[in-house]
C-alpha cells in the first residue's frame, strides 16, 4: 500500500494542532508534523498577501487520502485551503509499514 505526505498550510499553530489532533485520533493520518512561523506570499482575490502561517505535514496512505482531505476541509478556516499530497517513493520499510498499520487501526476512544 502506497503512503503519501499531505502538505497543508494553516492560519497558525493552534489551527494546525487542532486539525492534526483530529486526523491522528480518527486514524486518518499516522502522524503529523507542524512547522510554525512559515512565511507565505501569494495573491488572493487579486490582492498580494504576505502572511505568516503554519505548515502541517501528515503521513497517510493513498486509500485514506480522500477522507483525510475531507476532514481537513471541514476543520480548516480557509475558504480554499492548500491541501496537496506527495507520494512517498521509498524510505525506511519499518516506518512505511507503521504508517499503514496506524491508519488501518480502530480509532481510540475519546477517553484514551
Amino acid at each position: 500500500m502506497k503512503s503519501v505526505f499531505v502538505y497543508v498550510t494553516t492560519k497558525d499553530k493552534a489551527e494546525a494542532r487542532a486539525i492534526g489532533r483530529d486526523v491522528v485520533q480518527s486514524r486518518l493520518a499516522a502522524c503529523v508534523n507542524i512547522i510554525n512561523h512559515m512565511n507565505s506570499m501569494y495573491y488572493w482575490k487579486d490582492e498580494f498577501q504576505d502572511d505568516e502561517e503554519a505548515v502541517l505535514i501528515a503521513k497517510t496512505t493513498e486509500d485514506r487520502l480522500p477522507e483525510l482531505v475531507q476532514a481537513i476541509q471541514r476543520l480548516h478556516s480557509y475558504e480554499c485551503p492548500c491541501i496537496v499530497s506527495l507520494p512517498i517513493q521509498d524510505g525506511n520499510p519499518a516506518f512505511l509499514q507503521w504508517i499503514v498499520a496506524q491508519v488501518q487501526s480502530v480509532p481510540a476512544s475519546p477517553e484514551g
